[in-house]
C-alpha cells in the first residue's frame, strides 16, 4: 500500500469528502475555543489520554496555573514532552528528520536514550486484551519502508491537492504509519501528530487547531476497530480502511 493511492477516492468523496469544504467553512478557527496555546496543550493532552495517560485537560490546565503546588510525575512529563514536540512541528517542516526530532523530544519518558528519534530494531505487536491483535514489519525493513513512506509524503506535499484530498491522504498518512509502527514506542502519537502535521503544510497553519485528537479520544473504540485492518502487516486489507478515512473530517463536526 502506498499512501499515494487513490484506489478509495471516490468512495471516499461519496461518504464524507463532499462535505469537507462545508465542514472547513463551518468549523471555528477564531479563538473563541480557548487560543492557540491552549489548543495545542489540549492536542497533547488528548493524543496521551488515547495512550494510556490518566491526566485530563481540565488537571492539565490546573497544573499549569498551579505549577508550585503540584508535584510533577511521568505523565505530567509526557504531556509537557508531547506539547514541545507539537511546537516544534508547528515551527517546522514535515519531513523525516523533522518527524524523527519530534520523537526524540516526545519519547523521553517513552524510552531510553538510544531509542529516542530512532527507528526501531526489535519486532514489536500491538496488544489489546485478548491477545496480540496486530504484528507489525520486522524491524530489519522498517528504515525501508519509512524511505517509501516520506518519499510519497513528499510527492504529496508538492502535489496540487483540493481540500477533499488532503484530508484524503492525511488519514492514509496516519493509518499507513501506524501499520509500519517504525518505533518502538510512541506510534500513536507520532501517527496523529504527522496526520495533522500534513493538513497544515497543504491547507495552512490555523488547522492545527483542529481537534482531531479530541475526537479520536471521545470515538477510541472506533478508532482502534477502524484502524485494525489485518492481523499483521502483510494481511492488511485496505478495501475495508473507509470506516477509519471518515473518522477525520467528523472532528469538524
Amino acid at each position: 500500500m502506498r499512501i499515494t493511492e487513490r484506489k478509495y477516492l471516490d468512495t471516499y468523496k461519496e461518504s464524507v469528502g463532499n462535505e469537507i469544504s462545508k465542514l472547513i467553512k463551518k468549523f471555528d478557527f477564531s479563538d473563541n475555543r480557548g487560543g492557540f496555546e491552549y489548543l495545542t496543550k489540549a492536542s497533547a493532552v488528548y493524543s496521551s489520554n488515547i495512550e494510556g495517560n490518566s491526566i485530563d485537560l481540565n488537571s492539565y490546565m490546573n497544573y499549569e496555573m498551579n505549577k508550585d503546588k503540584f508535584k510533577v510525575g511521568k505523565e505530567i512529563e509526557e504531556i509537557e514532552n508531547l506539547i514541545e514536540a507539537y511546537e516544534f512541528a508547528q515551527s517546522n517542516k514535515l519531513n523525516e528528520k523533522n518527524l524523527l526530532n519530534c520523537h526524540k523530544i516526545f519519547s523521553d519518558t517513552l524510552l531510553i536514550r538510544s531509542k529516542r528519534g530512532k527507528y526501531r530494531v526489535e519486532q514489536v505487536g500491538v496488544f489489546g486484551r485478548t491477545g496480540l491483535a496486530y504484528m507489525a514489519v520486522e524491524p530489519e525493513l522498517v528504515e525501508k519502508e519509512m524511505k517509501l513512506f516520506f518519499q510519497d509524503v513528499n510527492e504529496l506535499i508538492s502535489s496540487d491537492l483540493n481540500e477533499i484530498e488532503v484530508f484524503y491522504f492525511a488519514s492514509l498518512i496516519h493509518l499507513r504509519f501506524a501499520h509500519i509502527h517504525p518505533f518502538r514506542d510512541g506510534n500513536g502519537r507520532a501517527a496523529r501528530l504527522i496526520e495533522k502535521w500534513f493538513v497544515t503544510e497543504k491547507l495552512g497553519y490555523d488547522f492545527w487547531k483542529m481537534p482531531s485528537e479530541e475526537y479520536y479520544k471521545n470515538n477510541q473504540a472506533r478508532y482502534y476497530e477502524t484502524i485494525h485492518l489485518g492481523a499483521n502487516f502483510y494481511e492488511l486489507n485496505y478495501d475495508k480502511c473507509s470506516s477509519f478515512l471518515k473518522m477525520l473530517p467528523n472532528c469538524l463536526r
